[in-house]
């Protein structure tokens, strides 16, 4: 894509001085999407995309176009400025970022899964699905999908920036649902990778795993609802972060709701000592990670929770612009298709220095949940499902439990973490949605945690 970067360069010279602030996103990218389910393809295809997208700001006003034909490129670069001179009537306000001209490309470890023949993957989905399947005569149904992508763009600004930028993303999910009687249970798995095509195979153990809990969770007893004491593992850990935390520390979701943006004052403790709250795209290897945002803005790590008081959020640079901050490298678009706006990349809470089993010292009666299999937010509020979980009974844990969700408010839950383990794990699976770009490859990561009370449903008390 190195020869459009004159076009680009020249168009921005010739209408930057319409606005301020022009942008030309350029990208080029591939990929192999399967699905299986029940032995059936429902996807099986391969395809290349190249388009872009204009963004130009005027007078705060911002006006959007997208293209995926070159020979159209100057009349969206004149639709989007119309637009923004239509709309805008406040003032500009973007913190300011480095000029750079870059190339670079995130690193490859593996095998490119793009030089991967798409049989070879098929296979290898087919040899999951069969362990899935096969596992036990109770799994009624299993799936399994498969994904990869390599992007490239080419990011030029009127400020002079210049960023030519590559990834390879690779994904795959699996599903097994086990039937017996009126019974329905579901075990789920999830991978991902920037490193390259073998961390997707040799899986066994992690696919049949699904399959092992479904066919479990039929002969196990519910949880009993209430409220108990929790250990958590790194994974759910890691969920709970991005998707309860994560969000409300968006800055746009701040910027837009005053209530928010009061109770995310800088400053407010939010929890003990040892709690570290982080995100950022500057670590290597992970599925958030990159060099540079899609503004051009370079990647950071920052701090959100600092001993256990709230230090930073995650910014564009409007929102950093408009709360006198300093812009973070969080503004990101799933594809040419969308504008850029503030997410999250690879989000953690840090690690602790507890030993793991003594984070369920005193517990006479808890629950520890472990894995995931869904959730959701509303705010403040979260619900969480677990894949597995066991309670602990008298500092140990005892007997398996299935149905066990935990809900609760976020600020209360940070304030109840009593322990932090000195293990670690970081979870690729993540791809989160916000604003209709559902899939936007992240990272999360955390050690376990004790929480002293947190609400379980599962079978009612009588």
């Amino acid at each position: 894509m190195k020869d459009y970067r004159n076009l680009l360069s020249d168009l921005i010279k010739q209408y930057r001085k319409r606005v301020d602030f022009l942008s030309i996103r350029l990208e080029n990218s591939e990929g192999t999407n399967i699905a299986l389910r029940n032995g059936a393809v429902e996807t099986l295809s391969e395809g290349v995309s190249v388009g872009g997208q204009v963004r130009a700001c005027y007078k705060g006003g911002w006006g959007f176009a997208t293209f995926n034909d070159l020979s159209q490129l100057k009349e969206r670069v004149e639709e989007a400025i119309a637009f923004a001179r239509i709309i805008g009537d406040d003032e500009t306000l973007l913190a300011p970022v480095e000029t750079v001209e870059v190339s670079c490309r995130l690193p490859l470890i593996g095998t490119n899964p793009r030089l991967i023949p798409l049989g070879d993957k098929k296979a290898l989905c087919d040899h999951y699905y069969h362990i899935l399947k096969n596992y036990h005569p109770h799994i009624n149904s299993a799936s399994v999908t498969y994904y990869d992508a390599q992007q490239e763009i080419i990011l030029a600004t009127s400020e002079g920036s210049m960023i030519q930028q590559s990834w390879i993303d690779s994904e795959m999910r699996f599903s097994a649902i086990a039937k017996k009687a009126h019974q329905i249970q579901t075990g789920r798995e999830t991978t991902g990778t920037r490193k390259g095509y073998e961390d997707l195979t040799n899986l066994d153990k992690q696919v049949e795993s699904a399959s092992i809990r479904a066919v479990n969770a039929l002969s196990l007893p519910s949880v009993k609802g209430g409220k108990y004491p929790v250990v958590i593992d790194p994974i759910l850990t890691g969920l709970f972060v991005h998707e309860a935390f994560g969000h409300l520390s968006e800055a746009d979701m701040a910027y837009e709701n005053p209530d928010l943006l009061e109770v995310m004052t800088m400053g407010r403790k939010f929890g003990e000592e040892f709690l570290q709250i982080f995100d950022g795209a500057m670590p290597e290897g992970h599925r958030g990670s990159y060099y540079y945002d899609d503004e051009g803005t370079k990647a950071t790590t920052t701090q959100l929770i600092k001993d256990g008081v709230l230090v930073g959020r995650l910014h564009s640079r409007e929102t950093a612009g408009k709360l006198g901050e300093k812009p973070t490298g969080n503004a990101r678009c799933l594809n040419y298709h969308y504008p850029p706006i503030v997410r999250m990349t690879n989000t953690w809470i840090g690690r602790g220095e507890t030993p793991v089993q003594d984070l369920f010292s005193n517990i006479s009666e808890g629950v520890y949940a472990s894995n995931w299999l869904g959730g959701m937010t509303n705010g403040e509020m979260f619900t969480f499902s677990a894949g597995e979980a066991w309670m602990i009974r008298d500092g140990q844990i005892a007997e398996p439990v299935k149905n066990v969700t935990l809900s609760g408010n976020v600020f209360k839950t940070l304030a109840q973490i009593s322990a932090i383990g000195d293990d670690f794990y970081w979870d690729e699976s993540g791809g989160c949605g916000k604003g209709g770009q559902s899939g936007l490859a992240v990272g999360c990561a955390g050690p376990s945690l004790r929480i002293e009370e947190i609400v379980i449903g599962g079978e009612s008390l009588e």
